[in-house]
C-alpha cells in the first residue's frame, strides 16, 4: 500500500448534494487517473454509500487493502449527508490508518468553473457562498438580500457559479447585476482533482478532529472573521 505520493489509489467522497458519489483514482505522474465513479440517491446514501464504495472497489479490481487515503466532502451541504460523508469516511481511514483530506464543496465548485466565487442552496432564502479574496479563499452563510456586487451589500468578485436552479433563479430574482455561470454539480471525481495538490503535498486532515462543514456560524464576517477552509 502506497501512503502518499505517486501511485497512490484514493477513494473519493460526496454525500452533501441532492445526491451522493463515490469515486476512485491513482495518482500517476502527479496527475490522476479515474479507474471508476459511482452515483448514490440522496435518500439512500445511509445505507447505500458503504456499499457502493465496495462495489466500485470490486469493478476496479481493486481490495479494500489498497487504498491509500481518502477525500471528503464535508459540506456545506445536507446535515444528514455531511454527516453520513465524514462518518464514512472517518470510519475507512481509522479501519486502515489512512490519511483523510477534507475538502469544501463551495471550494470544489469553484475550481470545476474557475470564477472565483461559488454560491449553493442554503434554504430559507439563504445561501453559502465561497469567494476569492485578498485574504484567500472564505465563506460563509448569506441572505438573498446581502448578494450583491455594488453599494453596501456583500462584496465579491463575479461572475458567481451555480449548480442548482434554485440559487440561480433566487440570485436573477434578488441580484440582476450578478453574472450568473451554471455548471454541472461537482461530485466525488472532481473532489479528487481538488485535493491532488494536498496530496502530493502531504498536508493531512485529523480525522480524529473532523467535524462536518456546516458554516452555520455568525451571519456577519466582520463580527467573527470568515472561516478559512481548504
Amino acid at each position: 500500500m502506497i501512503r502518499e505520493g505517486e501511485n497512490a489509489l484514493l477513494l473519493g467522497i460526496d454525500t452533501c448534494g441532492a445526491s451522493g458519489s463515490v469515486a476512485l483514482a491513482r495518482v500517476k505522474e502527479r496527475r490522476l487517473v479515474l479507474l471508476g465513479e459511482a452515483t448514490v440517491a440522496g435518500r439512500e446514501c445511509a445505507a447505500e454509500i458503504v456499499p457502493a464504495v465496495a462495489k466500485l472497489m470490486e469493478n476496479a479490481a481493486c481490495a479494500m487493502e489498497m487504498l491509500s487515503g481518502v477525500v471528503v466532502v464535508s459540506g456545506p451541504g445536507s446535515f444528514t449527508g455531511i454527516r453520513v460523508g465524514v462518518a464514512t469516511a472517518k470510519g475507512l481511514v481509522a479501519a486502515r490508518a489512512l490519511p483523510l483530506i477534507a475538502v469544501s464543496r463551495l471550494a470544489v465548485l469553484e475550481g470545476v468553473s474557475g470564477t472565483g466565487c461559488a454560491a449553493l442552496d442554503a434554504w430559507r432564502g439563504q445561501m453559502f457562498v465561497g469567494m476569492q479574496t485578498a485574504d484567500g479563499w472564505r465563506e460563509r452563510l448569506v441572505t438573498a438580500g446581502e448578494f450583491s456586487s455594488t453599494g453596501d451589500s456583500l462584496q465579491m468578485p463575479e461572475p458567481v457559479a451555480v449548480c442548482e436552479e434554485s440559487v440561480a433563479q433566487l440570485l436573477e430574482t434578488v441580484a440582476e447585476e450578478v453574472r450568473i455561470v451554471r455548471v454541472v454539480a461537482p461530485g466525488a471525481a472532481q473532489a479528487l482533482e481538488y485535493a491532488l495538490d494536498r496530496w502530493l503535498e502531504g498536508r493531512f486532515d485529523d480525522a480524529s478532529a473532523l467535524d462536518g462543514h456546516y458554516l452555520r456560524g455568525s451571519d456577519v464576517w466582520s463580527a467573527v472573521g470568515m472561516r478559512d477552509v481548504e
